[in-house]
């Protein structure tokens, strides 16, 4: 919705104040799919050149520098190309557009983990250089480290864990050590516990706590700090487990017309 492709079924959006499809909003805005949609029967300058005819706000350089990045020959078709090559070429006119918002949509899905590491490299490069916001849809949890500092996780239609990265880790922890029943001990089971699995007399156990900072009720067991993928598999798989959304995460309410509305 936000990049003009679906209309709201209710509700508005506006995108850096404008409505999505307007002038501002998509030249502020750029949109890259799983799909990459680009011309194969264009050589690779010749796709450029369409971003620069198209795009006021162009940048010939930036694009080029992505693209010899990859040693990718410009009077190359992209027809020719490998997927991580083509991508390649999807984000160098993404970025060519210099846009203050990038949406991605899965696009690096297709890619193996060594030309997906190298070129989110180069995503968090360009954007952090240019300062963009970088909004990235994904099902591939290991893109997800050491690059995000938001994270909402949506599952069943609802969405089960939002806020500041850091913020979560923080409110986390995992457990594991033996049982003596048939449940968690007591001094855990008092904690919001995520997701547990037991495995013979051996149990592993998320813990939240309501604070940012959590200490493990002390007892023979090891407490660690989870890893992003962790967190996230931990809430995916515990459809019973209470949402968590961090104050940074909650939606101030305004008023309007007389009435307390989300904003």
């Amino acid at each position: 919705m936000a990049a003009h492709v679906l209309e709201a079924t209710e509700g508005t959006l506006r995108v850096f104040g404008a409505a999505p499809g307007s002038a501002e909003a998509g030249r502020r805005t750029a949109f890259l799919a799983q799909e990459k949609p680009l011309y194969r029967h264009f050589t690779v300058a010749e796709n450029l050149r369409l971003g620069r005819e198209l795009n006021p706000g162009w940048d010939q350089r930036a694009a080029e520098d992505i693209v010899r990045a990859g040693n990718i020959p410009l009077d190359a078709k992209i027809g020719t190309l490998s997927g991580g090559q083509r991508t390649r070429v999807a984000f160098a006119v993404t970025f060519g557009k210099r846009p203050d918002l990038l949406l991605l949509d899965e696009p690096m899905s297709d890619l193996d983990p060594v030309v997906r590491h190298e070129l989110m490299g180069t995503v968090m490069a360009e954007a952090a250089e240019h300062g963009t916001t970088v909004l990235m849809s994904t099902h591939v949890l290991a893109e997800l480290d050491d690059v995000c500092d938001f994270l909402v996780v949506v599952s069943g239609g609802s969405v089960r864990l939002a806020g500041d990265v850091d913020e979560l880790l923080a409110m986390h922890t995992l457990v594991s050590g033996a049982r003596d029943g048939d449940d968690l001990p007591d001094p855990l089971a008092r904690h919001t516990v995520v997701e547990s699995r037991l495995s013979g007399r051996q149990f592993t156990a998320l813990l939240r706590a309501e604070a940012p900072v959590m200490e493990a009720a002390a007892g023979p067991w090891t407490a660690s700090a989870p890893t992003m993928e962790e967190l996230l598999l931990a809430y995916l798989r515990s459809g019973q487990a209470p949402p968590l959304l961090t104050p940074t995460a909650q939606v101030p309410e305004r008023a309007h017309d007389g009435r307390a509305v989300a904003a």
